[in-house]
């Protein structure tokens, strides 16, 4: 079991993210991502839409036989998480809890606000597991669609960026918060802006980050860590033509990428 890969998927490039963080933490996996580019984004469908979408995503990785599914998409894991760890004898790692944790922890008022798509703020999930941990904590959640296409545009540092971010988090920095859960993929590479607009007094929460935490410790509780040796790069798959994904991707992982495959999840 240590020596297979970890299985990690998303709705398209946002995952990548994750991806990085569980490198970092963890350089001697091997890691198998996909992104479901044909059906991008996930943010705006259904829930019974989404888990459909979850669950032949992580089919096709389970094919391959992987030691671990991580859903590195915050709608998915707000609709699909439980689908999914019914479905699969794997452990499976969303990117709700281990943000609304890192959250809880770090908070000094009990204000925190949580940004993500529309499908993730409608779903309630990083509110309720954040309550489910501090039941008395006050929080605000709110949807910032044009975030995920600034980014994927490349406009990080742009003053079309910054205005956006100045009209969606003005009501949270009205409401005191003093702790700021990025429910998206996407959002860590807008933290500098999203701090410059927020004030260095406002915790901002990668959820990336605390999901490869939570990553690296479920592998050392099972066991399942791969010695460490020779570097493996990660494979990357994606249900559509993979040349979009190959220079968004680029810019996320801050390195070109290799080989991406086109595969369908028939």
């Amino acid at each position: 079991m240590p020596d297979r890969a970890i299985g990690v998927f998303d709705s398209g490039v946002g995952g990548l993210t994750v991806l990085k963080e569980i490198q970092r933490l963890l350089p001697g996996e091997e890691v198998l991502y996909l992104g479901d580019t044909a059906r991008v984004p996930y943010g705006t469908k259904s829930p019974a839409t989404v888990r459909r979408y979850a669950l032949e995503a992580a089919s096709f990785l389970t094919r391959r036989r992987v030691k671990m599914l991580v859903v590195a998409c915050n709608t998915a894991s707000s609709v699909a998480l439980g689908d999914l760890e019914n479905r699969f004898k794997l452990p499976v790692i969303g990117v709700i809890e281990p943000g609304a944790r890192r959250a809880v922890s770090v908070t000094r008022t009990g204000r925190i606000g949580v940004i993500g798509t529309e499908g993730t703020i409608k779903s309630g999930a990083y509110t309720l597991a954040i309550k489910q941990l501090a039941p008395d904590a006050d929080v605000v959640a709110l949807h910032c669609p044009l975030f995920v296409p600034l980014v994927e545009e490349g406009w990080l540092d742009h003053p079309v960026t910054r205005l956006a971010a100045e009209e969606y988090l003005g009501s949270l920095r009205h409401h005191g918060i003093d702790t700021l859960v990025l429910g998206c993929t996407h959002y860590p590479l807008l933290k500098p802006v999203l701090q410059q607009v927020l004030g260095p007094q406002v915790m901002l929460i990668d959820s990336a980050e605390e999901t490869a935490i939570a990553v690296a410790d479920r592998l050392q509780q099972l066991s399942h860590v791969r010695p460490l040796g020779e570097a493996i790069p990660p494979q990357f798959f994606v249900t559509d033509v993979p040349e979009r994904f190959q220079r968004v991707g680029g810019e996320f992982l801050g390195c070109p990428l290799p080989k991406v495959e086109q595969v369908s999840l028939d």
